[in-house]
């Protein structure tokens, strides 16, 4: 399944920045990817959104929306093909992503210092 999205990808990335010699490389890239798959980045492309969007600290890079942890292990897994419930991209890890050492912590806002009010003076 992992083939398929890194397809994907290189595909995105030729059509976005195109060489005098991307129609051959899209053409076999295109040939590689299953029909449904390749038809619903098809649609997203035409719209003018990203294909596929890869996963920054749990969060889609497309729509900027929090991803599920329960889809970030699937990815890290490797066993199946997710969609961002939000925006509808194909998601992805970054390469440099080791599934061994990734915590899966939920983010937390940063917590916020309390000021004091400034001690009144007696007249």
């Amino acid at each position: 399944m992992k083939h398929i999205i890194e397809n994907l990808l290189k595909i995105q990335s030729l059509e976005i920045n195109p060489t005098p010699a991307t129609g051959t490389q899209l053409t076999s890239l295109r040939a590689a990817v299953p029909a449904p798959i390749l038809s619903h980045y098809d649609r997203l492309r035409a719209r003018g959104k990203k294909g596929v969007a890869v996963i920054n600290r749990q969060v889609c890079s497309a729509c900027h929306v929090q991803v599920p942890r329960n889809t970030v292990i699937t990815l890290m897994n490797a066993t199946d093909i997710q969609i961002c419930e939000s925006c509808g991209c194909y998601l992805c890890l970054p390469e440099h992503v080791n599934p061994a050492s990734t915590s899966l912590k939920p983010v937390k806002p940063a917590k916020k210092s309390r000021k004091t009010a400034p001690a009144l003076q007696p007249v």
